[in-house]
């Protein structure tokens, strides 16, 4: 909806006070009338109607507004989707990488504050304010909101991908709520990552990208016991994996990394030797630890640090990782994020050391918003109380 309105006013701001005012139109029409057919194409007709009535009444107010948009002609006619024209419009290079992300996580994909916060490993009002000092360097610098030349592409590629990438992940394990997974934005990620193979088929990274998705979320279906309990890799059957996904994305992998592997090809990479393994234990985790290693040369996040660990503690023993989650500890920027002291945790609880792993996992449990994690860490936490 927001896509289609910003097409008509203009304006980024505007398109968002129309399509709030159709939700507030639709809950006075429906009640009387009912329900429509289709309610999304209700809403963006009568967002964009809002849009036309405004530019008609307020042509004077609009022409001080900075978020200004080329007429439809001048656009990308490649870009086809609404969504996705929105998606690299927003990635501006004027701003920086991390604003190009969260302003697009917020106005294209309709992620909360809290979601992009949980994201980007800070508070919620850490990242307000970086949203809103986003928006207000796009009205003092007065950057033109149009849909980039064919040429520009490449270089909004990667903050696009991350975008995707971000989206994803925040519906693969729901940062908080009663489900595990939000399906709604897993699909919607699924969608943007094909039309971006569409529309740029020989990138590398888009390959990456895609077959990364499609590798992780080919066993969704086995993520959660009949009762809801969570279940780790090694408990999943992998019998009821899609194997038809598993090979669409291990298909896309070669050429992925061919000519020089990007951090969404290295993800891809682990994700295949994960999915390809017959059994967790024929997992080949000193290959994976191999390709992590990679990795952290292309993307130095301490999450890759964090994930490193745990495949090496598969490939040597839960000691050999402990230092790693020692040093991460340290650094800080890992603060708050739920997943360290998990995996601490696990480490200790192999190791036997259960009063410390205690400890950690209540840590843990105070981070962690999610049903199905909280239910996961309270067993675990009940096993080593005993």
């Amino acid at each position: 909806m927001l896509a289609a309105t910003v097409r008509v006013t203009g304006d980024l701001d505007l398109a968002e006070e129309c399509v709030q005012d159709a939700y507030v139109i639709a809950l006075d029409a429906w009640l009387h009338d009912g329900v429509p057919d289709n309610p999304g194409a209700w809403l963006t007709t009568t967002a964009r109607r809002r849009a036309l009535d405004g530019r008609r009444r307020e042509r004077t107010l609009r022409a001080k507004l900075p978020l200004l948009v080329e007429p439809e002609e001048s656009t990308v006619e490649d870009i086809t989707d609404d969504r996705l024209r929105l998606l690299f419009t927003c990635c501006h290079p004027a701003l920086a990488r991390e604003a190009q992300v969260a302003l697009t996580l917020r106005l294209v994909c309709g992620l909360t504050t809290a979601e992009i916060a949980h994201a980007f490993l800070i508070s919620e009002a850490t990242m307000a304010a970086r949203v809103t000092r986003a928006k207000k360097k796009i009205a003092a610098a007065r950057i033109a909101y149009r849909a980039p030349a064919p040429e520009e592409l490449p270089d909004r590629l990667d903050a696009v991908l991350t975008v995707v990438h971000l989206l994803y992940t925040t519906g693969h394990t729901a940062p908080a709520g009663d489900r595990l997974v939000r399906v709604d934005l897993v699909e919607k990620a699924f969608d943007l990552a094909r039309m971006l193979r569409t529309l740029m088929p020989d990138e590398r990274e888009v390959r990456g990208l895609l077959a990364l998705l499609l590798l992780t979320d080919a066993r969704r279906a086995t993520r959660t016991a009949t009762d809801g309990r969570l279940l780790l890799l090694a408990e999943q059957d992998r019998g009821r994996w899609d194997r038809t996904v598993i090979a669409e994305g291990a298909a896309l992998v070669p050429g992925a990394l061919r000519g020089g592997a990007g951090r969404f090809a290295l993800q891809a990479a682990i994700a295949a030797l994960h999915a390809e393994a017959p059994t967790y234990e024929d997992t080949d985790w000193r290959q994976i630890v191999g390709l992590y290693d990679v990795l952290l040369t292309v993307w130095t996040s301490p999450v890759v640090a964090l994930n490193r660990a745990v495949a090496v503690s598969m490939a040597d023993g839960p000691t050999a990782a402990l230092a790693t989650i020692e040093a991460l500890d340290t650094d800080g920027r890992l603060a708050g994020y739920r997943y360290l002291p998990a995996t601490r945790a696990d480490l200790l609880r192999r190791l036997g050391r259960h009063t410390e792993a205690a400890a950690e996992y209540r840590q843990a449990l105070e981070l962690t918003d999610n049903a199905a994690e909280r239910v996961f860490l309270r067993r675990r936490l009940d096993e080593v109380s005993r």
